[in-house]
């Protein structure tokens, strides 16, 4: 009898080893960047930050915006920038899809999700690559890193002058992972960006997002995009998790000709986060164009034009929102050849000031933008300004406020025409971001067109000369923002 209970004690104590032990293999399985839809992190309490966007690729119109400029952590979707970078190497020839890349122990020791690659060991591009799309392994993304850039903070600071250079204005790499860093973020408006970027710049290498399952020394490793397979139409591309994001995903659909590319950040589990995306593409796909016009994303010069060298600092140009969610803080101003440390404001606040909270969506502080009307023949006359109040102008500017935009002499530049002026509003702010070196000393508005029964509000910059302004055109359209410059 003695003998029996022991021997039951034994069963149980292994029973409990054997489950500690499977937990522990499923927890090694799991990326905090990519956990699984049945994981719910958190609990019913757990609601991190919602931004996303739905751009029609094929025009670059944006058909369903949310959030979509406020600060994020990208969590994995990181991980498209680091692929950004490897294409780059195979296209340049510099790396090939067989080069075997060298694995060091930080690269080893990086938390879940992970391949589990040794000191010591290689691992060849192309099962590199596909490591990350679909395992999203971290450890494989230092190894990517450390072979392009040295070490992994010298490729985080390529990664951002590459986001620079295609016009992500406000994301800030610290990793080439994703894994946890309050100095890492981006918006949802720059994923999209991205997301149209890699399929225009490398269309062979981004097949690779559409791999289903990895195979790698025995293992079948599934994506970790549940939409791929499920969703007719759509070929990849990344998905991404970490407490402080919530689950993120960019996805891209081609479905009759047409293509969107579609980012959800923010939700509380991959379920309710794939739910919301293929609510998204499902109702947007009948938006899109089959016809392409939109041109490919160019990336800008390597260096930003140089400044006046005796110019006055400008305040940020900053325009009214449609609805408050919308308006997040102010981008973090960063040249493509330098970083910062961290997303930082424009200018020191004062003392006492709290600083926006970073992924917050709290107003940033407006500045006057004007709006002309222009009667039926062509007369301008100062009719309505910006609902906003504006901070106090420089001294040497005074005089100017009797000045509308319009009757400037020079040049001006029309970056769209819109039905609502909170429209043409957004694009100023949009426009200067992307160019913010390019239209320093630019100067925005609107100007109010009434033809028939129709009204539209022009978005424009004043202040321009010749040369400025067909310069800037340039570098719009190269970003795919329209742009037309005329004689004011």
């Amino acid at each position: 009898m003695i003998g029996t209970r022991t021997g039951a004690r034994r069963g149980l104590r292994w029973g409990a080893c054997a489950l500690a032990l499977a937990i522990a293999i499923v927890t090694i399985g799991t990326d905090p960047a990519d956990a699984r839809s049945r994981r719910k992190r958190g609990g019913s309490g757990y609601h991190p930050p919602y931004a996303a966007i739905v751009v029609d690729a094929n025009t670059g119109r944006v058909l369903h915006a949310a959030n979509a400029d406020s600060l994020r952590h990208p969590a994995s979707i990181t991980k498209i920038m680091t692929l950004y970078l490897l294409f780059e190497q195979i296209e340049a020839g510099k790396l090939r899809l067989d080069t075997p890349l060298p694995v060091s122990a930080h690269a080893a020791a990086q938390a879940p999700s992970k391949l589990g690659v040794r000191p010591g060991q290689t691992i060849e591009v192309e099962d590199a690559i596909k490591a990350l799309v679909t395992k999203s392994a971290n450890d494989v993304a230092v190894v990517i890193a450390e072979a392009i850039g040295g070490t992994e903070d010298e490729f985080a600071r390529m990664m951002t002058r590459k986001a620079r250079a295609l016009g992500m204005t406000r994301t800030v790499y610290k990793n080439a992972s994703g894994l946890p860093d309050d100095g890492q973020v981006t918006t949802a408006r720059d994923q999209a960006l991205l997301g149209r970027a890699i399929q225009d710049r490398f269309p062979r290498l981004y097949r690779y997002f559409s791999t289903l399952t990895f195979h790698y020394r025995g293992r079948a490793i599934r994506n970790h995009n549940r939409l791929l397979g499920n969703v007719p139409g759509v070929d990849g591309i990344k998905t991404g998790y970490i407490r402080a994001s919530g689950f993120n995903l960019v996805a891209s659909l081609r479905r009759d000709g047409r293509h969107l590319v579609a980012v959800v950040m923010g939700g509380p589990s991959s379920r309710s986060r794939d739910a919301r995306m293929r609510e998204l593409l499902e109702t947007h796909i009948r938006e899109a164009s089959v016809h392409r016009t939109a041109p490919q994303i160019a990336e800008a010069p390597s260096t930003p034009p140089a400044q006046p060298a005796q110019s006055a600092p400008r305040q940020p140009i900053v325009v009214a929102a449609a609805a408050p969610a919308a308006v997040s803080a102010a981008a973090p101003a960063v040249s493509d050849a330098v970083p910062p440390p961290e997303p930082a404001p424009r200018r020191p606040a004062p003392p006492g000031a709290s600083r926006a909270k970073e992924g917050s969506t709290d107003p940033i502080k407006p500045i006057l933008v004007k709006t002309i009307a222009v009667k039926r023949g062509g007369a301008q006359g100062a009719d309505v300004t910006a609902s906003v109040a504006a901070p106090s102008e420089p001294r040497g500017r005074a005089r100017q406020a009797d000045r509308t935009p319009a009757s400037r002499g020079g040049w001006v530049i029309q970056v769209g025409a819109f039905a609502a002026e909170t429209e043409a509003k957004d694009r100023l702010k949009t426009v200067q971001n992307v160019a913010k070196n390019i239209l320093a000393s630019a100067e925005p508005f609107t100007e109010r067109v009434v033809k028939r029964d129709a009204t539209l509000y022009r978005a424009r910059f004043a202040g321009l000369d010749r040369e400025e302004a067909e310069a800037a055109c340039k570098y719009l359209k190269r970003n795919d923002i329209a742009c037309l410059a005329l004689k004011n």
